[in-house]
């Protein structure tokens, strides 16, 4: 069994690393859906009937208030921090200067950030009506982790977790 996995992994090295970066990332997810439900129903709660609208974020009461956009924004950010040690040493195994890695991951997720702090004003409120609100909830941020992984794989993978010689 160890040198049929050790073959994939040398033939489908692209591949394997793919996966591992989604194994790998199932960890920031799960803070990610953890820090979500808790801010959500306890760290902010209170904040639920508080509507929040600011340039293309429209956190209606229907869209679950400023709880909501702080929930995300919470989840969001600590899953990222956890996601970039994670993915740096265990996936792209990434020896490169920290220097001129932070501030492009930094960049990249904060363009991410504002896509996905967009994404619950136009899906959270349809969602709800069909699944009630914790599964829309849940359904959006999914929608989210999605967008994250088509954005932030390739940018990790050739800019910012390198290996030097």
């Amino acid at each position: 069994m160890n040198d049929a996995f050790r073959n994939f992994k040398e033939r489908h090295a692209d591949l394997f690393e793919f996966i591992m970066f989604n194994v790998f990332s199932n960890i920031a997810t799960i803070v990610n859906f953890a820090v979500l439900i808790f801010s959500r129903n306890y760290l902010f709660s209170g904040l639920s009937g508080t509507a929040f609208r600011f340039w293309i974020y429209d956190y209606s009461i229907k869209n679950g208030g400023l709880a909501a956009f702080l929930s995300f924004l919470l989840s969001f950010f600590i899953a990222q921090a956890v996601n970039f040690v994670v993915q740096r040493k265990i996936v792209f195994g990434a020896n490169n200067s920290l220097r001129g890695a932070v501030p492009i991951y930094l960049v990249t997720v904060l363009a991410v950030y504002l896509i996905c702090l967009y994404i619950p004003t136009v899906a959270l409120a349809p969602l709800t009506g069909v699944f009630g609100s914790f599964w829309a909830t849940n359904l959006t941020n999914m929608i989210n982790i999605i967008v994250q992984v088509l954005i932030i794989y390739p940018v990790l993978k050739y800019v910012v977790m390198r290996k030097e010689n």
